[in-house]
């Protein structure tokens, strides 16, 4: 069925300007708002400060005043330097640049009450990105040159006030993917040039998911948030395009449709929030993302010759994902009417298991944040919220290469990365 022009253009906007690189561990993106930034997202499922919540607990609408607008911006600068330490390419042997550079993460909620305990809201994100780039002639050009993931996610939600102590709430996911893969061929030279060939895959896919959240007010100081998401399918389909030395020489070197499938994870969040007085609150955070689902990406043909099949070994991504905890610790002091200040620690498990099992796509390790941030508010119905994060990244490992697939080569070094994120949202109830 042919789509219209507002619902080709409209998505198109919004993924350039959601296009990310991973802050989180693997490819997730946690600035859904810029406002718990400060926190390292500690408590994220229970302080419903503003429209925001609608993405990390749809429960907490139930806190907010009758009518609540917020959006952000948050700034992810990461860096991936390769140190390389025996890697074999054949005649590959260019050194690489920093695969990482600034991306821009747009957000914005609304949230509105129907009645005293019932409320409506949607929100607009990118809850999972990755962007690696290296120059073409690197050593590890046969695994990737360039890998780009963007989505957008429209979440329209519900809440429901059960009685002063609990509330409920819904929402679905209306999620758009978006995956671009630029590698060299192979480093081999027969039977056809292989090394001076480079293949494109464009795919994209729009799917469906949902998630869930309840809120707890324990008492007048202590606040419990949890929250699920659910796993999103894609079943990305584009093209694969070749260009350079071998791109019109042989059959299986042309442009051809093709498919992949991709289970994005589902998560799971518990959330802490306690004032100890009138100036200081304290924030806790315990967080599950189920990385299994990314077990292994076939990228296969769906037109011309091999019909059906894998594109070739070069064109399988074997992720082999494990599932992870995220845990944070956070703090705010309410400094005066107008200003409080925060503050967070968090932990980050990486979902690789190991350098051998490590993307150059994807040079992920463990990650600890170091997050400080503030809140303005000039007035009684609105609020001005920056942070700043910085995340130290392990030493990382790589020693990725396979006798089954040679013409890929091995990749064995070590990256040194960081990340550092940058955010401001404005909040406003009306």
């Amino acid at each position: 069925m042919q789509k219209t022009l507002i619902a080709r253009v409209l998505p198109a906007a919004l993924l350039t300007l959601a296009s990310g690189t991973a802050s989180a561990a693997g490819f997730q993106l946690l600035e859904q708002n810029a406002s718990g930034i400060g926190n390292a997202y500690a408590g994220s499922a229970a302080v419903a400060e503003n429209a925001s919540t609608i993405f990390f607990n749809p429960a907490g609408m139930t806190q907010l005043q009758a009518r609540e607008v917020s959006a952000g911006l948050s700034l992810v600068r990461p860096s991936f330097k390769f140190t390389d330490q025996g890697s074999s390419a054949g005649a590959l042997a260019g050194g690489a640049q920093d695969a990482g550079d600034w991306a821009a993460l747009p957000n914005a909620y609304l949230s509105w009450a129907l009645n005293k305990d019932l409320y409506v809201g949607v929100g607009m994100g990118a809850p999972f990105g990755l962007i690696t780039e290296y120059n073409r002639d690197w050593i590890g050009s046969a695994h990737s040159i360039k890998f780009d993931i963007k989505t957008i996610n429209i979440n329209p939600s519900i809440a429901w006030r059960v009685n002063e102590k609990v509330s409920l709430g819904f929402g679905v996911n209306w999620q758009r993917m978006e995956a671009e893969y630029v590698r060299r061929a192979g480093i081999i030279t027969t039977p056809l040039p292989l090394a001076s060939t480079f293949a494109t895959l464009d795919a994209d896919d729009d799917s469906w998911g949902w998630n869930v959240g309840a809120l707890f007010t324990l008492s007048d100081a202590t606040k419990v948030g949890v929250s699920y998401r659910s796993k999103i399918k894609h079943e990305l389909k584009g093209t694969l395009e070749f260009s350079g030395t071998a791109a019109n020489l042989h059959p299986l070197t042309t442009g051809v449709s093709a498919a992949a499938d991709v289970e994005l994870p589902d998560t799971f969040i518990l959330s802490l929030s306690h004032k100890l007085d009138s100036r200081w609150e304290l924030l806790g955070d315990v967080s599950w993302t189920g990385w299994s689902s990314v077990d292994k990406v076939d990228i296969m043909r769906t037109s011309g010759l091999l019909l059906g099949t894998p594109l070739e070994k070069a064109q399988t991504l074997d992720t082999d994902f494990q599932d992870t905890w995220r845990v944070a610790l956070g703090a705010n002091y309410q400094l005066n009417d107008a200003w409080k200040l925060k503050f967070g620690v968090a932990f980050d498990e990486t979902p690789v298991k190991n350098a051998e099992k490590r993307l150059t796509s994807l040079p992920d390790n463990d990650r600890i944040w170091f997050s400080l941030g503030g809140q303005w508010k000039p007035n009684k119905g609105s609020a001005i919220d920056m942070g700043v994060s910085y995340l130290h990244v392990e030493d990382t490992k790589i020693n990725n290469g396979s006798a089954s697939d040679p013409s890929k080569g091995l990749v064995k070094g070590e990256y040194d990365s960081s990340v550092w994120i940058l955010g401001a949202q404005y909040s406003m109830s009306f």
